[in-house]
């Protein structure tokens, strides 16, 4: 990520801070480089188990050119992806956690490494989400390239 993309995206990300101001300095001085933001502003975040989150994030990104922000957690447990505010609220999904109106998430800075959480796919500033129903699409074919995994293994042992 270039320093420009990097200041775009801090400024997008900061802009839903009930104190932006307050989230740089935070995300500048914070030993673990995060700030806590809140959801349902300018994006929800759809939260997948590391296993589905993974696999669903190698499909979309050979669907679209480049899929908006995505985060992972300390040790890769789950994936959080960016989708438009409301989404959370509508999503329907076992094992698929939503973030939106009324919660939080913690955010790394966006131009670098981080203790715990980072991004895999950074925001570009530029206001750039997931679609829903790409991100629906991806999860059911990484749903079933991880059940065929799992045929494929059985049958394996059997043999």
């Amino acid at each position: 990520m270039t320093a420009s993309g990097a200041k775009s995206a801090v400024e997008w990300l900061a802009s839903v801070a009930p104190d932006p101001d307050a989230c740089r300095w935070e995300w500048e001085r914070n030993p673990h480089g995060v700030a806590l933001l809140p959801a349902g502003r300018r994006w929800d975040v759809l939260i997948l188990p590391g296993e589905l989150g993974h696999p669903t994030l190698d499909v979309l990104a050979r669907l679209v050119d480049r899929p908006g922000p995505v985060l992972a957690d300390f040790g890769d447990a789950r994936l959080g992806f960016f989708v438009p505010p409301g989404t959370a609220a509508r999503w329907l999904g076992t094992g698929v956690r939503g973030a939106g109106r009324g919660t939080w998430i913690v955010v790394p800075h966006p131009g670098r490494a981080s203790a715990g959480t980072r991004w895999l796919v950074p925001p570009d500033g530029s206001g750039t989400l997931i679609d829903p129903g790409v991100l629906e699409l991806a999860m059911h074919e990484a749903a079933a390239g991880i059940a065929r995994e799992g045929n494929r293994r059985e049958r394996d042992e059997e043999d």
